[in-house]
């Protein structure tokens, strides 16, 4: 049986493939160049060597002249190969990188939800610090092969000197990758739960700015600090604790190249003074064993690189890789229809059954506020079919047939907390830019009076979340960008609570007005919403209890006028 963990593995393997492939051509031009740069570099101790031994037993100026023609050949290789090699990797890398996190953030936008247990405080660190330490994979394959080329260089360099040398390069650069390959494992899961406590005090953060304001209103501000800081406190500690890891792993890494190249020297001198390898092929071998420190050192330090890219790959692919809710039908409708609720149970719905025909204006009039969200969440689909009995019906056709895209061309719920963005008050009314009914919704929804205290207008700027503007800004901003939508069903949600009482009633009229022959559901308690609907369905205990005009219910209902009667 396959575990979580293995699919996961599997999962963050794959991505990284598909990161390769796709660069494929990037990499193989950046891998000729930087394995040029090396060679390159490896060729100057070597060219120093024969410069020695050639000047001391030729003696000619030609051989001098040619030497340092050689050497400026090989300066101009390395500083091109160098700045090009790794333009061209640098840009495989970043364009990478936003191919990640466009598809991340796809995820999280479709209309189908992933079934991913992570908040969107966590999503977003996935998009952004997962996809670009995903995306390095790609300058560390090159760097990492190029790295090897001059290892092999040198060993070759040194062993045509002496064999001992050639033998002890490669006998140490073995074990020094495998010493450092065995410490870049405790590295890869040091990483990835650094990430995961990250990304849990990111949500953490996201969670309180958007409640920030009822907190400080019942005091609970201050245990929600403590909680966060809790959080931020583990995500510290498991930072120190990677930092240690990665301080170890530097650190063990230098001793042990240097340990080489100290190898290597002290071998070169006292072959040398043993008369067996000549003074030019001393030279070159002490140049080769200072130079050796910075490919080794590349070439020590890819492992590591290599695992902190294959863990931010799994956690991309708790997103990516997750399966759909559900799996949407591929009928469409056509335009107008009606709504029915045909023997829904979910939650705190029990056997929920109501109909709302093509054009009509409907208040739902819900006791209790779970009920209320419950009948939200299965009219927005974020509930699939499979998850609650009984069926929804739009138009006449389950939304079970139909693609999500469009039940959502021809449904729209507005929640009670709709999103502001950051832009402009225009931005947040129409984001598609359609320019349809923005005057209109504008005015019904009594926005004119925000737009008209700024010079711009609706070209104002909005901060994120709307953090300019007040309670019932915010709400009359985002009742506004429904009514624009002018779909052919609307559902709305307690669209006035934060609106004073004279407002409401102004709100309520031209939101009756403006949706004339439109089908239109309010789920609220406000009486002035109430009096215009052509009826009010009382839900109480999961089920409708009553079904009259507010003003009937009022005078038959002393419940329904207990619980709406302000």
């Amino acid at each position: 049986m396959t575990t979580p963990d293995k699919q996961r593995s599997r999962a963050g393997a794959d991505v990284l493939l598909t990161a390769l492939r796709r660069n494929a051509g990037a990499m193989t031009w950046g891998t000729v160049l930087m394995g040029m740069y090396q060679a390159g570099e490896t060729a100057f101790p070597i060219a120093l060597g024969l410069i020695v031994e050639h000047t001391l037993r030729d003696r000619s100026l030609g051989s001098l002249a040619l030497s340092i023609a050689a050497l400026a050949v090989i300066i101009t290789t390395v500083s091109l190969s160098w700045r090009f090699g790794m333009r061209i990797l640098q840009k495989a890398n970043t364009t990478e990188a936003h191919r990640w996190r466009v598809q991340v953030a796809a995820c999280g936008l479709q209309p189908v939800a992933r079934d991913v247990d992570l908040k969107s405080g966590e999503v977003l660190t996935i998009a952004t610090e997962d996809a670009d330490q995903t995306a390095d994979i790609i300058e560390v394959v090159p760097l990492l092969i190029s790295s090897l080329v001059a290892v092999l260089i040198a060993a070759v360099a040194l062993g045509m000197a002496s064999v001992h040398l050639g033998l002890l390069v490669i006998v140490g650069t073995i074990a020094i990758l495998s010493i450092l390959s065995v410490m870049s494992r405790r590295i890869g899961t040091s990483t990835r739960e650094q990430q995961a406590r990250v990304a849990r005090a990111g949500a953490k953060v996201a969670d309180l700015i958007v409640g920030l304001r009822p907190l400080h209103g019942f005091g609970g501000n201050h245990a929600a600090f403590l909680s966060y800081r809790k959080v931020s406190t583990e995500a510290k500690s498991q930072a120190i604790t990677v930092a240690r890891v990665n301080g170890a792993y530097a650190g063990a890494a230098l001793a042990l190249n240097a340990l080489l190249a100290a190898a290597v020297t002290l071998t070169a001198g006292w072959l040398a003074f043993d008369g067996r390898i000549t003074i030019g092929e001393l030279v070159m071998a002490v140049g080769l064993a200072q130079f050796i420190m910075e490919p080794l050192r590349l070439f020590s330090e890819m492992p590591k690189y290599v695992m902190i890219a294959r863990a931010s790959a799994e956690r991309m692919a708790l997103v990516l890789a997750a399966p759909a809710v559900m799996t949407p039908g591929t009928e469409r409708l056509s335009a107008g229809g009606d709504l029915e609720i045909d023997s829904v149970r979910y939650g705190s719905l029990r056997e929920l059954k109501f109909h709302v025909s093509a054009g009509e204006f409907v208040a739902i009039a819900a006791y209790q506020p779970r009920a209320a969200a419950d009948l939200t969440s299965i009219l927005a689909m974020n509930v699939p079919p499979d998850a609650y009995e009984g069926v929804v019906r739009v138009g006449g056709r389950e939304t079970g047939e139909l693609s999500i895209e469009a039940v959502r061309e021809h449904l729209l719920v507005n929640p009670y907390d709709g999103e502001i963005f950051a832009g402009t008050l225009r931005t947040n009314i129409d984001p598609a830019g359609a320019g349809r009914m923005i005057s209109e919704a504008v005015e019904a929804s009594m926005l004119t009076d925000v737009v008209a205290l700024h010079r711009e207008g609706l070209d104002h700027g909005v901060r994120d979340r709307g953090a300019n503007l007040s309670g019932g800004q915010r709400q009359r901003l985002s009742l506004a960008r429904a009514l624009a939508a002018d779909a052919d069903i609307l559902v709305l949600r307690d669209p006035t609570t934060a609106v004073d009482a004279v407002t409401e009633q102004l709100i309520a009229r031209n939101i009756a007005k403006l949706r004339r022959n439109r089908t239109t559901i309010v789920i609220t308690s406000s009486p002035a919403l109430l009096d215009v609907a052509d009826r009010v369905l009382v839900l109480d205990g999961g089920v409708i209890t009553a079904d009259d005009t507010h003003r009937n219910l009022l005078t038959a209902d002393e419940n329904y006028r207990l619980a709406v009667a302000r």
